[in-house]
C-alpha cells in the first residue's frame, strides 16, 4: 500500500464557487503558472503517484458555497484517479484544509476526533503554561488537525492524523524588538501545539492502537534561529523519545547531521537573495507496529530523486504543481 501527504500550494484558487476546477489561462495563484497549467501539473504528479491515501495539505477550502470534499471527488474524476473518495474534519477559516483522498477499493476512512484530559479535541482550546509565569495560555489550532480511523482491506487498522502546524509570522510588529517578542511568542504557541498533538499520540500508542502523524509541520532541526532558545523543535516533540518514539527516517537524518546535507521537502523562492530556500518540511511519521511492516519513504523531489529527474514531464510538472514535493510511505498494510 502506498500513502502520500502533499502540501499543494493555492489548491483552493484552482475551483471555482461550484466546486469545479476553472482549468483556463487564468493567471493562478503560483507565480507565473496558468490555472489550467498548475492544474495538469496536478493531474500528472497524483496521477504518477498513484497511492492509495494522499492526505492534502491545503487541500481546497469548505465554507457557505465551496466544498472540500466535492471539490477534491471532481478532481479525482477529472484525472480518473484511483483515490476517488475523501474525508474531512473539521475546516478552518484559512481557505487550507486538511483532507485525506483515497481509494475506496482499499480501505475506509472515518473522521475520529478524540479528547483526554491535557488533550482536547483538537478543534478546540487548550491551556498550558508556554512560559513559566504559572498562568496557564490558551491556545489553539489555526488548521486543527484532521484524526482519522482507517482500516485496509486486509483488515489492518490503524489512526492517521493529517497536521498542519504553522508559526505565524509577526504581523503588528512596529520594531525590531516587536519583531523578536511576536516571533518568540508565537514559536512557543507552535510547540504548545506540537505538545498537544503529542499527548494524542502517546494516547493511542497507550491503548496499543499503530499510529501514523502525515503533514507539513513548518519545522524541523536547525531551521531556524529559535531552536537554540527553545532546545527542541516540535518536530523532535512528536516525535517522541524510547519505546513510543515514532520513525520517520528523512527525519532522523536531518537530525543527526546538523551540518551536513539532508533531505529537503519544499522549495521557496527568497526574492530579497534571489535564491532559493529548501527546507524539510513533509513528514510521515509512523509508529513501531507500522515501521516493522516493510515501510519504505521517498520523497518526490524533481532534483534529488533520480527516478523524478529522468523524467522531464513528472520533473516540470512537479515544479510547477506546488512549492512542496510529495512524500510516500509504501508499507505492507
Amino acid at each position: 500500500m502506498r500513502v502520500a501527504t502533499y502540501n499543494v500550494e493555492w489548491f483552493a484558487s484552482l475551483f471555482d464557487d461550484d466546486n469545479r476546477l476553472y482549468d483556463d489561462g487564468g493567471w493562478s495563484s503560483r507565480y507565473n503558472v496558468t490555472r489550467a497549467q498548475q492544474t495538469a501539473a496536478l493531474g500528472l504528479v497524483f496521477t504518477a503517484l498513484d497511492a492509495d491515501a494522499i492526505m492534502v495539505i491545503e487541500a481546497p477550502n469548505h465554507g457557505r458555497r465551496q466544498s472540500t470534499v466535492a471539490a477534491l471527488k471532481y478532481f479525482a474524476a477529472r484525472f480518473s484517479l484511483r483515490a476517488r473518495a475523501a474525508v474531512m474534519g473539521f475546516s478552518n477559516d484559512t481557505e487550507q484544509e486538511i483532507a485525506l483522498l483515497y481509494d475506496p477499493d482499499k480501505l475506509t476512512a472515518r473522521h475520529a476526533p478524540q479528547a483526554a484530559t491535557g488533550a482536547p479535541r483538537f478543534d478546540q482550546t487548550l491551556r498550558i503554561d508556554l512560559d513559566v509565569d504559572a498562568t496557564k495560555d490558551a491556545v489553539v489550532f489555526s488548521k486543527p488537525p484532521l484524526e482519522l480511523e482507517v482500516t485496509t482491506k486486509a483488515g489492518f487498522a490503524f489512526q492517521v492524523i493529517g497536521a498542519h502546524l504553522k508559526s505565524k509570522a509577526p504581523y503588528g510588529a512596529k520594531s525590531e524588538a516587536d519583531v523578536l517578542r511576536i516571533a518568540i511568542a508565537n514559536r512557543r504557541k507552535q510547540l504548545a501545539q506540537a505538545i498537544w498533538l503529542r499527548r494524542r499520540i502517546d494516547m493511542h500508542l497507550a491503548a496499543d492502537r499503530p499510529v501514523m502523524v502525515m503533514g507539513d509541520l513548518n519545522d524541523g532541526p536547525g531551521l531556524d534561529e529559535f531552536e537554540s532558545l527553545f532546545g527542541r523543535s516540535s518536530v523532535e516533540i512528536i516525535l517522541g523519545e524510547g519505546e513510543a518514539a515514532l520513525f520517520d527516517p528523512h527525519a532522523k537524518q536531518a537530525l543527526s547531521r546538523r551540518l551536513g546535507a539532508a533531505p529537503t521537502s519544499a522549495r521557496f523562492w527568497i526574492a530579497p537573495e534571489e535564491r532559493f530556500l529548501q527546507a524539510l518540511l513533509d513528514y510521515i511519521m509512523v509508529s513501531p507496529q507500522i515501521r516493522a511492516r516493510d515501510a519504505r519513504w521517498r520523497i518526490w523531489h524533481p532534483m534529488d530523486d533520480p527516478a523524478c529527474w529522468r523524467n522531464e514531464a513528472l520533473r516540470d510538472a512537479l515544479l510547477a504543481a506546488s512549492d512542496h514535493f510529495p512524500v510516500t510511505l509504501d508499507v505492507d498494510l
